[in-house]
């Protein structure tokens, strides 16, 4: 899978889609330098795992490494590394210390900050982020109460973007009959995907490599909309795989090949999609 996402996803100087790759297998694979043709200039993202929620005592485990040591001379393959907080991670006194503590912990790793609550919406949080060096996440997420919303931010060299879907009805549900990836079952429309693609442009235009995150990962959802925001920022047609595309079928009007086998009946709605 991760070799497939590797000829479809592209890489380099400028804007990447990604999705997360945090799996000691995968690790592996990567140091095995054994992805090709794409394995030269293929990179990843991965989250910092707290072990606890926040609290006095959290621990942060460092990255296994999909980075080598700094100043190793090795190849790095790590993009970022992002720090991610919940809604509940509110902008206090207490709370601005303690990431600033954390950014100085992990200084020598490419850092991104992702947090969900609208307080931290204010000009300090940028400034802190600027002048550690460290990159804001601009997110998409379900507006509940005081979400963060949509932005544009780019406060470091590296650009980055995070697209979790928009299912308000789970977001923050605490039923135990719902599965947990039913949070990120949601494919965009391309009227969503458009102010996004605005945004991705906007932010690359003030950093170095702009990473794009696409994490409503049920059903391959993620990739569906990652394949949409290349086609649009490229202006050119994708490769897209077979299953992929008997799935959704709105993926043949990018798909950089005809189908495989000819279809005797017109392509009919694909999976039962939220909003869609």
């Amino acid at each position: 899978m991760l070799a497939l996402r590797a000829g479809l996803i592209p890489t380099g100087p400028a804007t990447s889609i990604h999705l997360d790759v945090p799996k000691d297998s995968t690790r592996r694979l990567i140091s095995r330098n054994s992805l090709t043709p794409s394995r030269s200039i293929l990179r990843f993202t991965s989250r910092c795992v707290r072990s606890t929620r926040h609290n006095g005592s959290t621990e942060w485990r460092r990255i296994p490494v999909l980075s080598s040591p700094p100043n190793s001379g090795k190849a790095n393959k790590l993009g970022a590394v992002l720090l991610q907080f919940p809604f509940s991670f509110h902008r206090t006194q207490e709370t601005v210390a303690y990431l600033s503590t954390l950014i100085k912990r992990f200084a020598d790793y490419p850092l991104v900050v992702e947090v969900r609550h609208g307080s931290w919406d204010a000009p300090e949080t940028l400034e802190l982020l600027r002048t550690s060096g460290v990159s804001f996440c601009n997110i998409d997420q379900p507006i509940i109460g005081r979400s963060l919303g949509p932005s544009a931010q780019a406060t470091s060299t590296v650009g980055y973007v995070r697209l979790h879907g928009r299912r308000y009805d789970t977001w923050f549900s605490d039923d135990a009959m719902i599965p947990a990836h039913e949070r990120y079952n949601y494919l965009y429309s391309a009227e969503e995907l458009a102010p996004w693609v605005t945004r991705v442009r906007k932010v690359s235009e003030r950093a170095r490599q702009t990473f794009v995150v696409t994490n409503n990962h049920f059903q391959g959802k993620s990739v569906v909309n990652a394949l949409q925001l290349i086609n649009i920022l490229k202006g050119s047609k994708v490769k897209v795989p077979e299953p992929l595309r008997r799935q959704y079928p709105q993926l043949e009007a990018i798909a950089d090949t005809p189908p495989a086998e000819p279809m005797l009946f017109p392509l009919g709605k694909g999976s039962k999609d939220v909003g869609r």
